[in-house]
């Protein structure tokens, strides 16, 4: 009898350990904590036919990443509607969120949410889609953004609760930002050709609950950033850079906490929070990597900066942070790594290729995928080793997904599943 009763114990034990240390969901852009780190074991090496479980292709087009809840994926995408208008030489798109089958690569549901006209400027950068801020996954809901164009809330079988088009503004270059969720509100920057501006709408119904004005006026005031929301001393911040400057805002009421300016536009780069420091990019014309202490009040550029970087510094791709380093691809595939405390440089190797997707550090391994859809794995730590270059010849300009042991990868025309 006892050995059946420990055999039964030891059963228990397992099944708890296992769930305690099954995979999580990926649910928002760069991952569970929105910082491109996770403890899963990806692959390492694939090709067209090694390693893919499965290829699909994707109607329309769309940069948006995948996100994950149990065994579903779900993406963004922007589908033709109609015929293209001659006459004005615009395309008319159905602005739609597409769901995938995670086991078998099966398109389960493609839901139309909103329609973009010839009434709203479609005109967009050629590294830019429709399509191109990644979905928030909550709870049962799953929230869509297409910046200037819309925002919605549906449940994860695709049912729409709520729309709000009432957010209108000039974009240059197109959408891109992607939102966040805090204090019960679902966080974007505006940052159009006038009045760029952070907003926030209650995730409950989508009505607005703030807008915050950015304090600057910059020569240039398009930017594409996704915020970064942390806890410093116990308060949330939401940190938002944009042209010349980031702000921390109180998540609940929109108001700055602290604000650090600088000369950059068109600031594309998530946020990285590791070791008590925020790390930025400010991006074109000439790049800056800075580094800053979170816990000052007001405008705090010359007391709170603790280091900046002004070689290879990315435009476009952002950074990661792990274990007291901090790693970047710069657009034209140089990758630094950096001690987070110091920014004194650990190495600076150049990988080749053009970079738009943020790097992906998974079970010790950096992954940085290439516009020409070639993913180079390199080993995490202070001595750069490149482990492998795995090409697909497919374009992509997506930062890598993750589902169990897998890797989710978006290219221009498909979705595919990598696993050993």
């Amino acid at each position: 009898m006892m050995p059946n009763r420990l055999f039964i114990l030891m059963l228990v034990f397992v099944v708890a350990f296992s769930s305690a240390c099954a995979a999580e969901d990926w649910p928002i852009f760069r991952g569970p904590r929105g910082d491109g780190v996770t403890n899963q074991s990806l692959p390492t090496q694939w090709g067209a036919d090694k390693n893919i479980a499965w290829r699909t292709e994707i109607p329309g087009e769309g940069w948006s990443s995948p996100v994950t809840a149990g065994d579903r994926i779900y993406l963004t995408a922007a589908i033709p509607a109609g015929e293209v208008d001659d006459e004005q030489k615009k395309q008319a798109y159905t602005l739609s969120l597409v769901i995938i089958d995670a086991g078998s690569g099966k398109i389960l549901k493609t839901i139309p949410i909103m329609e973009q006209t010839g009434e709203r400027p479609a005109r967009i950068h050629r590294k830019n889609s429709h399509a191109s801020p990644t979905p928030v996954i909550e709870g049962d809901r799953i929230y869509v953004h297409f910046g200037y164009q819309g925002t919605a809330c549906l449940t994860l079988n695709g049912e729409v609760l709520w729309k709000n088009r009432e957010l209108y503004f000039k974009p240059t270059h197109g959408n891109g930002g992607s939102p966040v969720l805090a204090s019960g509100n679902l966080i974007f920057t505006c940052d159009g050709d006038a009045e760029p501006k952070i907003v926030a709408l209650n995730a409950a119904n989508g009505q607005l609950a703030w807008s915050t004005v950015r304090p600057v006026e910059a020569k240039k005031t398009f930017s594409f950033c996704t915020p970064t929301v942390i806890e410093v001393e116990g308060q949330l911040q939401v940190i938002a850079p944009g042209s010349d400057c980031v702000l921390a805002l109180d998540p609940a009421t929109g108001e700055t906490i602290w604000d650090v300016r600088y000369v950059g536009y068109s600031v594309v780069p998530k946020p990285t929070y590791h070791r008590g420091l925020v790390f930025i990019s400010t991006s074109f014309d000439s790049s800056k990597m800075l580094a800053i202490r979170p816990t000052g009040r007001g405008v705090v550029t010359d007391t709170h900066v603790e280091w900046q970087l002004d070689r290879n510094v990315p435009k476009t791709p952002s950074m990661v942070a792990h274990q007291g380093l901090v790693y970047s691809i710069s657009d034209d595939g140089i990758t630094t790594c950096v001690e987070a405390e110091t920014g004194d440089l650990v190495y600076r190797k150049r990988i080749g290729g053009n970079y738009s997707s943020s790097p992906l550090l998974a079970g010790g391994k950096l992954y940085f995928t290439s516009e020409d859809g070639v993913t180079t794995v390199v080993r995490a730590g202070e001595e750069f080793e490149e482990l492998a270059a795995n090409a697909l010849e497919e374009r992509t300009l997506a930062s890598l997904g993750v589902i169990d042991d897998a890797i989710l990868l978006r290219t221009a025309t498909a979705l595919y599943r990598i696993q050993e």
